[in-house]
């Protein structure tokens, strides 16, 4: 094709060519990680291996500062030692896994998204942060976690972080930032009531996992209630059986099971550092309020 017409003819010309000649998206399949700050741990460590059997590996930062939980071979949770008060979230940073690491620092430069590589996260310098519109820290894992753990699947309580909530207070800043830049795409979205919004699911664009936008939280919001907000959901199978190995595991029942809005069953754990741990069935049971849903389920 010639760009050799008039000005018009040729700017459009090479306006239609850039666009095609833009570098693709690598492959974004699954949450890698997800990591929080705690204020202590050890008390953390407690709750994360022996309420929810996870099995804990330790850092490669040499100060001893964070620890990591091993969810399944692909995924960790990372909990960041946090020496001073925490004033707001205590989500710290989401791990995606991605294809091809050198082809997204293409994909990102294109878009004009700035980032770095990183040492941070629990495999290392293989990866690349950004930081997303509400200021939290996205990190892009080129492949799975070295070391792999033998997992005890009768006490772990889920072999799969399914999705990772935070707090929104814009939701058109972080959809150009998912949707039109990265891809992801509605998986579901529902309101505490039928007529409101407060909870947006955007799916990987290559997998099931999804992240939930957490709105119409007040700037003010306490200490506890953005540890609800800010959060990670673990699917299991049966949630009635979940709560029965929590028991055995030693946990003293708080709040009972319960269908949420999006027709999935589903219990609330609190950390030590009141970050919401939510068991979530992997399909729904029920009709769900307000939307349907636009994307295939997870499985274990």
């Amino acid at each position: 094709m010639s760009c050799t017409l008039s000005l018009a003819v040729t700017i459009l010309c090479w306006l239609t060519l850039g666009s095609v000649e833009r570098p693709p998206r690598p492959h974004i399949y699954s949450i890698g990680y997800v990591g929080f700050k705690a204020t202590n741990l050890e008390k953390s460590s407690v709750f994360y291996t022996g309420l929810l059997g996870l099995r804990q590996y330790p850092s490669d930062r040499p100060d001893a500062s964070s620890t990591s939980f091993r969810i399944h071979e692909f995924q960790d949770l990372l909990l960041i030692k946090s020496d001073a008060p925490v004033k707001g979230s205590f989500l710290e940073s989401i791990g995606f896994v991605v294809d091809n690491l050198e082809q997204m620092r293409t994909f990102l430069s294109s878009r004009n998204v700035a980032f770095s590589d990183t040492t941070s996260g629990p495999n290392g310098p293989h990866a690349i942060s950004v930081t997303n519109p509400e200021g939290h820290r996205i990190i892009f894992l080129e492949s799975p976690l070295e070391s792999v753990i033998q997992i005890d699947s009768h006490q772990q309580m889920s072999n799969r972080i399914i999705h990772a909530g935070f707090v929104v207070h814009d939701r058109a800043a972080e959809d150009r930032f998912y949707k039109d830049i990265l891809g992801f795409h509605l998986y579901w979205q529902g309101g505490r009531k039928d007529d409101e919004t407060d909870f947006v699911n955007m799916q990987v664009p290559d997998g099931t996992d999804w992240i939930e936008y957490m709105l119409n939280v007040p700037t003010d919001a306490d200490h506890h209630t953005l540890g609800a907000m800010n959060h990670i959901a673990l699917g299991v199978a049966d949630i009635k059986a979940a709560r029965e190995q929590l028991i055995k595991n030693g946990w003293k029942p708080g709040e009972e099971p319960k269908i949420g809005r999006g027709g999935k069953w589903m219990l609330n754990l609190y950390d030590p550092d009141d970050t919401r741990v939510e068991f979530m069935e992997f399909t729904p049971t029920q009709k769900p309020c307000c939307s349907e849903y636009t994307g295939p389920h997870p499985k274990p």
